[in-house]
């Protein structure tokens, strides 16, 4: 990064001068009728050439809109502050014209919704050609032949047939396929991928995720993979980034969240996911309540109202995300260290009727999951 860049403090594991992507202190704003709608507050990472990132949370949690912002896809009423810089070029206040260039070309996206993302009334080799023809001075036989190699990339069995067909002849998860090929179509540096294996049953989720993997291989690119799925994160990522009520709650290695998380909120996603590790008599953790509405959060930490471990520090005052496992390890929480030792069952109650904040602990003890936490804060 350059030395002017007011960003270049801000947390990521990779060192910003060899980033394919920079991401720092993204916020994006939308106008409502209640207030001012904070969907991304303050998202920070780096991504290395090469690398799969995952962004995991929720719904409403910000990822996509994150994603959208980086790519220009907002509409005007949106407010965007921070910096997204593409191998050191800011790309934020870029004209349309000037994005063009960019979007597609060296970063690409996946949408979440291949029904939506092609066009029905044009064939599928003419919505590929039409992708390689819009950044390169190619013949359309190059672009057709380029269309070709794509379809066989991802597995379309029998491009040559294939190519010719509509969109509604092709299955889903082959739809899903043809726009993971549109996006690898110009060889880009980085591809965002919203949810791409979404609505998919889990043998198609499979060829799909095959279907990225081979446009890794193909393009040599780097990689953002959003999606609700922690299983699809663990075979695919090597890093993680956990997102809740618009900002980065914990962002580390693969190995030290899936292992050592150290924010209840990762520990609650990790603990409602059945695991073959383990007893079959042993109940998943589900995290009780919701998330918060983005408009006029209150003070405090946004999980707390959910959090078994909350105090009242917890409750005033925002934590702020910090290296907890090392300098690559961060994670936003009063009481990251206490959880260390604990475990999803030891936080999180297994009752589906249980109160949002109420852990294991609470069910014994007559007093509130406050005054637990505070008089053992106190000790």
């Amino acid at each position: 990064m350059s030395a002017e860049n007011p960003y270049a403090e801000a947390v990521g594991a990779a060192d910003p001068g060899g980033a394919a992507l920079s991401v720092r202190d993204l916020t994006v704003t939308f106008p409502g009728d209640d207030g001012q709608v904070r969907a991304v507050r303050g998202v920070s990472y780096d991504l290395n050439p090469g690398e799969v990132l995952g962004i995991v949370g929720e719904s409403g949690s910000g990822k996509s809109v994150a994603s959208m912002a980086v790519m220009g896809l907002l509409p005007k009423t949106a407010r965007i502050t921070g910096s997204v810089r593409f191998r050191g070029r800011e790309l934020l206040g870029l004209s349309e014209k000037e994005m063009t260039s960019v979007r597609g070309n060296k970063i690409a996206m996946i949408f979440q919704d291949p029904m939506t993302s092609l066009n029905p009334v044009y064939k599928v080799g003419w919505q590929l050609s039409e992708a390689v023809l819009a950044h390169h001075s190619v013949s359309k036989e190059a672009a057709r032949k380029r269309a070709l190699e794509l379809l066989e990339i991802v597995g379309i069995p029998s491009p040559d047939k294939r190519i010719d067909q509509y969109p509604h002849e092709f299955s889903g998860g082959m739809r899903q396929r043809v726009v993971i090929a549109i996006a690898m179509a110009n060889d880009p540096d980085v591809i965002i991928a919203d949810e791409p294996t979404t609505a998919l049953d889990v043998t198609v989720q499979a060829q799909v995720l095959e279907a990225l993997r081979a446009a890794q291989r193909e393009t040599g690119a780097a990689m953002v993979l959003i999606t609700h799925d922690l299983g699809v994160v663990a075979g695919q990522a090597d890093r993680v980034l956990v997102m809740y009520a618009g900002k980065p709650v914990e962002i580390g290695p693969i190995d030290g969240i899936y292992y050592q998380p150290r924010m209840p909120y990762t520990v609650g996603l990790l603990g409602s996911l059945p695991r073959l590790d383990q007893r079959t008599q042993d109940k998943l953790t589900p995290i009780p309540g919701t998330p918060p509405s983005v408009v006029n959060l209150p003070p405090g930490c946004p999980f707390a109202p959910r959090c078994p471990l909350r105090t009242d520090i917890c409750l005033r005052v925002e934590p702020a995300l910090l290296p907890v496992l090392g300098a690559e390890h961060q994670a936003a929480c009063h009481h990251s260290d206490q959880l260390a030792h604990e475990s999803a069952m030891e936080i999180f109650s297994t009752d589906p009727n249980a109160d949002p904040g109420q852990g294991p602990r609470d069910q014994n003890h007559e007093q509130g999951p406050d005054q637990n936490r505070q008089s053992g804060a106190a000790q």
